[in-house]
């Protein structure tokens, strides 16, 4: 009787080790978690716009189904929008929200527009990373349509990874031309870059002092060649990301109604 009982106590304490040590575990479990899956860190400039809000939530159920990935979203204002704050706080994401205004000689015009908001993610993932962690970097505008897909070509990029691009440029698509697996030059409306793509099309990358069009160019120029260039979507023939830009706010021309409601 006395070995059951001493049988008995050995065993509630196990239990008890075990509970100690699981539960800080079980915390920070989440069901289809994967581990060791690299981070895809998804920077956004976003700025004040009658679509903003309509753009963002497109956007974020979108990346809300990408496991492992961390959203920065960098506005182009003084101060934090309350609008994009509440947005944040429900869209079921890991995500820093962060604001830095324009310089003031784009204020009225700028020929590399979201430069300072890109850089301010860039200078968050310097501050809070090291040298070590495994991830990829990738510049989605919130106007742009994403497949799914695209998100887990690009997750194991080396360097810099590159795909098509659809409805841009007054074309279908722009993209890299492959051959033998390698970049070998550009289908692109606007020639005569040594990068010929936009943005949406390739991953880790930005620039401050960047001319019109020319930010991924000048960037690309210095981290990488176009032979080291990791084509991906079976070898820039699939396009996964579709530039949709919404409408100028001068066409919203009737002023909303004066009643309490968000648009």
């Amino acid at each position: 009787m006395r070995a059951t009982t001493r049988l008995a106590q050995v065993c509630l304490l196990l239990a008890g080790c075990l509970l100690v040590w699981i539960l800080p575990h079980l915390s920070s479990w989440e069901p289809g978690r994967q581990p060791d899956l690299p981070v895809i860190y998804v920077i956004t400039p976003t700025h004040s716009r009658p679509t903003q809000k309509a753009d963002l939530t497109r956007l974020a159920n979108t990346l809300r189904q990408v496991p492992k990935l961390h959203w920065i979203l960098v506005e182009d204002a003084k101060v934090l929008s309350p609008i994009v704050a509440g947005l944040l706080s429900r869209c079921g994401l890991a995500y820093t929200h962060l604001n830095v205004s324009k310089p003031d000689f784009c204020q009225r015009s700028c020929v590399a527009r979201g430069s300072e908001q890109r850089n301010l993610g860039l200078d968050w993932l310097r501050r809070n990373r090291g040298p070590l962690d495994s991830g990829v970097v990738y510049f989605a505008d919130d106007d742009n349509t994403y497949d799914l897909e695209l998100f887990e070509e690009m997750r194991y990029t080396k360097l810099v990874s590159v795909w098509p691009v659809g409805l841009i440029a007054a074309r279908w698509y722009e993209r890299p031309l492959v051959g033998n697996g390698r970049v070998v030059g550009w289908y692109t409306g606007f020639p005569g870059r040594t990068f010929g793509i936009d943005m949406a099309g390739n991953a880790r990358f930005v620039l401050k002092g960047a001319k019109a069009g020319m930010q991924e160019n000048d960037f690309l120029s210095k981290l990488t060649r176009m032979e080291d260039l990791e084509p991906k979507a079976n070898n820039c023939t699939r396009v996964l990301v579709w530039h949709t830009r919404t409408e100028p706010a001068a066409l919203y021309k009737h002023r909303k109604e004066n009643i309490s409601i968000e648009v």
